[in-house]
């Protein structure tokens, strides 16, 4: 019903009474007319009038706007205005962030609140409708609350641009995760709020292996796409436990409120990992990319947004150049590694051109008479001045340079050179990268290394991981034709860490399959799979006429299972290292070319000699020791006499890492602990512990550092002497 209808009864003077000429205006008294002026305001669609009683029900509401929403008015009249309208805080244009119930219910004015009606969408086109709504609260000459009276407009074209606004200027357009603007500010209301209620929170920091590769050989467009795809699997993993952004190329972003379990955050990095390496299907051609990882956690790694980005990008550059696809969390220790990078590259170069590059032959082994059937050639690098680099440290780097395609080369020359000295029965292996495997001179590379010197194809077998798949089908089925017909063995190293191989299988003529190590390390764990995962693979590449390597073997206990699952080559350290040529050959001058298998009996994984300076907690008091040996179940401590076995103590290990350990043997000054709370891998080789004591914490604990009195020491504190008879801790 429109206003005028329901006030007529006090119509005073008409536009008729006014005299000839004269402006007909309309005075507070004149109710029929200004009634009139609120009817054709509400028919114009201007704005609409609404109303409520005392407890909130709709009592009046314009007709034009109950067409407005498409509704029956009877439909909305009675109802409570909290059913019928709610307010949307997480979006702009709010002039409130309290709900519409809190301000009814308080009776507070209401100006320009943006709403959603909240029955269904009334757009044609299955919309929602936004509405500015004003009020205030109406109360009789006695204070009685008798309800609302309001006015409202639509707002919803105004509404809807500014959230297509504001999504612009906050997401991501190319994959709709968080941009860097939004990150930022995120990452800083959070560690703000954080640091008054001493809360931790984690920032990851990722970014893509080989992705300009995928641009270089597929084209931006799929580059585009393969971003989009990796947002979406960052979302299936990570879920609503935290923020993903997306800074801009590769580099993406990980925020994770209220986590610093180190045990958790690595799990998490890993899965990313292995989530993110599986192969993507764009364009009907396959691509293969990894990540690296780097983790800074608040407060322990900064308090501030511009520490804790910094630390995590530092970490980052650990990562990568420690091999890739791994993880790191940032520690005090890290160098400026884009400054540590380019030293090495140089390095590496005149490494190169000095000849100060080495191979090294590790054998393959055949389990049925320990006799030698291949040599793997490993490069190694003994620098000057930092002594023997790890090929995970300068191979990434070679590879993100122009030297893969030099040093694989010289690899492939110097290894036929060097096997043209050993019997016929043994082959080489040489490891060639997805960088090399794709540039147009491998064929001519290869070619070039046989004719020169004189090594019969057949007896070089060249090493390729599932990241050569990467690229184009058809260029990648042209190489592997052109290497069969040359007569060189294809081997698939690190089988079963990828999640397409049976695809590879099928379509590359591979001759030998290799198992990758990290089976072999847990294959004795009852609660591992790995042994059974060992045996497929065996089954399947004896199915498929290949032959099948496992990599890896250390100790017997490990030898009995592999052997049990019908290996029939092996390559691990229980046979040997990786030897220098002259001691090859040294080896050969007898004509045996059999190993008889040596190491431990148990694999003991995860365990390590450190010599390290650590505090030890004792009631009250604080010793200086020296760690020796580490695990993640015990540690081997030098340094303390009269330490009873049973004793409780706590191992400060710096950085706020404190483990809780016990007493379990004891041999003079040396003293074997088992930890409460089993350590955790760091990303890097080493260990750590799940949590770290916060430094709101530590800095409460200084504080008050020398109040009261303390008991007397019950250990002594002696100089640990640099050798010990062997002491054993459990694992």
């Amino acid at each position: 019903m429109a206003v005028s209808r329901l006030f007529k009864s006090f119509a005073g003077t008409s536009e008729a009474d006014s005299p000839p000429g004269s402006v007909a205006v309309i005075r507070p008294q004149d109710s029929a007319r200004r009634l009139e002026v609120l009817d054709d305001f509400e028919h114009a669609g201007i704005g609409w009038l609404w109303a409520t009683d005392d407890e909130a029900r709709l009592i009046y509401i314009s007709e034009n706007a109950a067409e407005k929403l498409n509704q029956p008015i009877d439909l909305l009249l009675g109802q409570p205005l909290i059913t019928l309208f709610e307010t949307d805080a997480s979006h702009p244009g709010e002039r409130s962030d309290r709900p519409l119930n809190f301000q009814l219910t308080a009776r507070n004015k209401i100006l320009d609140q943006t709403v959603r009606f909240a029955l269904a969408p009334t757009q044609g086109d299955g919309r929602q409708t936004w509405w500015s709504i004003s009020g205030h609260p109406k109360f009789d000459k006695a204070g009685k609350f008798q309800g609302y009276r309001g006015s409202a407009k639509d707002i919803t074209v105004e509404y809807e641009r500014k959230l297509v606004d504001s999504r612009l200027a906050e997401f991501d357009s190319l994959t709709g995760l968080a941009n860097r603007h939004r990150m930022d500010k995120k990452l800083e209301g959070i560690l703000a709020a954080y640091k008054a209620a001493k809360r931790s929170c984690t920032l990851i920091m990722l970014d893509l292996d080989r992705f300009k590769h995928v641009n270089d050989t597929l084209g931006h467009p799929a580059g585009d796409e393969l971003l989009r795809q990796v947002s979406r699997r960052l979302e299936r993993v990570v879920g609503s436990r935290g923020e993903i952004g997306r800074l801009g190329g590769d580099e993406f972003q990980i925020i994770l409120p209220d986590l610093d379990d180190r045990g958790k955050l690595g799990e998490l990095s890993n899965k990313l990992i292995q989530i993110i390496s599986q192969p993507y299907t764009i364009d009907d051609k396959r691509a293969t990319i990894g990540t690296s990882v780097g983790i800074a956690i608040s407060p322990y790694d900064g308090i501030d947004k511009l520490d804790l980005v910094d630390n995590a990008d530092l970490a980052l550059y650990a990562a990568k150049n420690g091999g890739r696809g791994q993880f790191r969390f940032y520690s005090a220790d890290l160098k400026d590694e884009a400054a540590e990078r380019s030293l090495l590259e140089q390095g590496l170069r005149e490494a190169l051109a000095n000849e100060a590059l080495e191979l090294h032959y590790q054998p393959v082994v055949r389990i049925a008479d320990n006799m030698v059937v291949t040599f793997e050639a490993l490069m190694r690098w003994n620098h000057p001045e930092r002594g023997f680099i790890s090929p995970a440290v300068f191979v990434p780097i070679a590879e993100d340079s122009d030297l893969i395609n030099q040093i694989g080369a010289w690899a492939l020359n110097r290894a036929c050179a060097d096997a043209m000295a050993w019997p016929k029965s043994v082959r080489v292996a040489v490891n060639v990268s997805a960088a090399q495997f794709a540039h147009s001179d491998l064929i001519d590379t290869v070619t070039h290394a046989l004719e020169t010197s004189g090594l019969e194809p057949g007896r070089l077998e060249l090493e390729l991981t599932e990241s050569v798949f990467m690229g184009d089908g058809e260029t990648i089925d042209d190489i592997f034709r052109a290497l069969k017909v040359l007569g060189v063995r294809l081997a698939l190293d690190d089988f079963g860490t990828g999640y397409s191989s049976l695809s590879y299988l099928r379509s590359a003529p591979f001759d030998k399959i290799k198992v990758d190590r990290t089976f072999v390390d847990s294959c004795t764990q009852k609660d591992q799979n790995s042994a059974k995962i060992i045996a497929a693979i065996i089954g399947l590449s004896e199915a498929l006429g290949m032959e099948t390597t496992v990599e890896g073997v250390e100790a017997f206990d490990q030898l009995e299972v592999v052997r049990g699952m019908n290996a029939r080559f092996i390559q691990g350290w229980i046979y040997s290292k990786a030897l220098t040529q002259e001691t090859v050959l040294k080896r050969m001058e007898s004509g045996d070319l059999r190993i008889e298998p040596d190491g431990p009996e148990r694999h003991r994984p995860e365990r390590r000699s450190v010599f390290r300076r650590i505090g030890v907690i004792h009631d009250d008091h604080r010793y200086d020791a020296l760690m020796r040996n580490l695990s993640k179940t015990g540690a081997l401590i030098d340094g303390l006499l009269g330490v009873p076995e049973g004793t409780g103590l706590v191992l400060d290990l710096s950085g706020g890492q404190l483990a809780i350990c016990t007493v379990t043997r004891v041999q003079d000054a040396m003293i074997a602990v088992e930890f409460e709370t089993p350590l955790v891998s760091d990303g890097a080789g080493g260990l750590c512990t799940r949590h770290r004591v916060s430094p709101y914490v530590l800095a409460s604990v200084g504080a008050h550092e020398g109040d009261g009195p303390k008991s007397k020491p019950r250990f002594i504190q002696v100089a640990a002497v640099t050798t010990h008879g062997a002491l054993e801790f459990a694992d």
